[in-house]
């Protein structure tokens, strides 16, 4: 088991990795893209991992496309803004005290072997409800015409869904 220490600006935390790196997922969980490949499509306006990469192996980042002045829309892969402000999920309740980033960095966390059983349930859940929206872009749009539904396309990136191919 392998202790990893956090230490930026949203917060000071102290997490155990007990699963390999992308292995042992919950059977329910089958994310179609890794956090490597995510941020290398673009995803979050390229703002969402610039402070805590040193978290992360330093191959996630080698052709991740990040901004880190501001969130930067045009690099998302489909040059469209689907994000809300954080503020927007802290307001809703979907942060966890764990990862104050969301979802993502959730997710980046699980895919790097940590585990917290009932915040994973939580999540899972929450990604499989997302899956909604692929079943909006078969039934609205034409096989692999990425130019519809540009925002929703964008919006199941960021839930690591990968609708190039639908």
């Amino acid at each position: 088991m392998k202790k990893i220490l956090v230490r930026d600006k949203m917060q000071r935390a102290t997490y155990y990795l007990t699963q390999p790196i992308g292995k042992n997922f919950d059977p329910e969980f089958k994310p179609e893209l890794t956090p490597k490949q995510m941020l290398e499509l673009g995803v979050f306006g390229g703002k969402y991992m610039t402070d805590c990469s040193k978290e992360f192996p330093k191959d996630w980042f080698k052709k991740a496309k990040l901004s880190p002045q501001k969130k930067d829309p045009s690099l998302n892969y489909f040059k469209i803004d689907a994000s809300l402000p954080l503020k927007v999920w802290q307001q809703k309740g979907w942060i966890h005290p764990a990862d104050p980033r969301g979802w993502f960095q959730w997710y980046c966390r699980y895919y790097y072997g940590r585990r917290i059983p009932e915040e994973d349930q939580r999540q899972i859940k929450r990604w499989k409800a997302i899956r909604r929206h692929i079943g909006a872009i078969k039934k609205n749009c034409p096989p692999h015409a990425l130019d519809c539904r540009r925002k929703q396309r964008q919006a199941v990136l960021h839930w690591a869904y990968d609708s190039r191919n639908i």
